[in-house]
């Protein structure tokens, strides 16, 4: 659940972080109408608290995937959660860019294509690592979540067994695993940010 979603989040954060900057006032492709519309979506979905967008977009998850219980059927409602937020991630990241340089390619006849992938990704990358390793750390913690509606998982096992069980000890060795998770995935992001920078 964690890696395929984490996949589907950050391909779709890049394509939102590229729209909201690129047709920003300022920038490449400017189009107030897009930026605004795609704007609020964003702001939309990542004002529902999780569990709610998970119940509510069910039909959706019915329609992509054939099921709403399971952990393929959670895999829908996480990345239409993780996504917006990592956008915001990659256009926070692509803003911090030095105008100087976009500029300096446009000015050798640098395309769009070539600004976005050769220029403020390649500049973004340390600041987008940083950035990434935030949401796939709460990612994991909505995998947890999603788990209390049938998905499976460690949410599901904690759940069940742990904690409907009355059996402490596979609750809180399961909050232990996650605790480990989420300090490898740090570790490994700062790690990585600190080799890019």
């Amino acid at each position: 659940m964690l890696l395929i979603s984490g996949i589907l989040a950050t391909l779709i954060g890049f394509l939102i972080g590229v729209v909201l900057v690129g047709t920003r006032k300022d920038g490449l492709f400017p189009n107030r109408v897009v930026h605004q519309c795609l704007d609020l979506v964003v702001n939309v979905i990542r004002s529902f608290p999780f569990i709610i967008l998970m119940i509510s977009i069910i039909p959706l998850t019915r329609l992509i995937v054939g099921t709403s219980i399971g952990d393929e059927a959670a895999i829908v409602p996480l990345t239409v959660a993780a996504a917006p937020f990592m956008g915001r991630i990659f256009q926070s990241s692509f803003q911090e860019v030095d105008p100087a340089l976009i500029e300096a390619a446009k000015s050798f006849g640098a395309s769009k294509i070539q600004i976005i992938f050769k220029v403020m990704f390649v500049e973004a990358i340390p600041s987008i690592i940083s950035g990434l390793s935030l949401s796939i750390i709460n990612l994991l913690g909505a995998t947890a979540m999603a788990g209390a509606i049938g998905a499976g998982g460690l949410g599901a096992t904690a759940l069940q067994y742990g904690y409907q069980n009355f059996n402490e000890k596979i609750m809180y060795s399961i909050v232990v695993i996650l605790i480990i998770l989420v300090i490898f995935i740090q570790y490994f992001g700062d790690w990585l940010y600190k080799k890019l920078k």
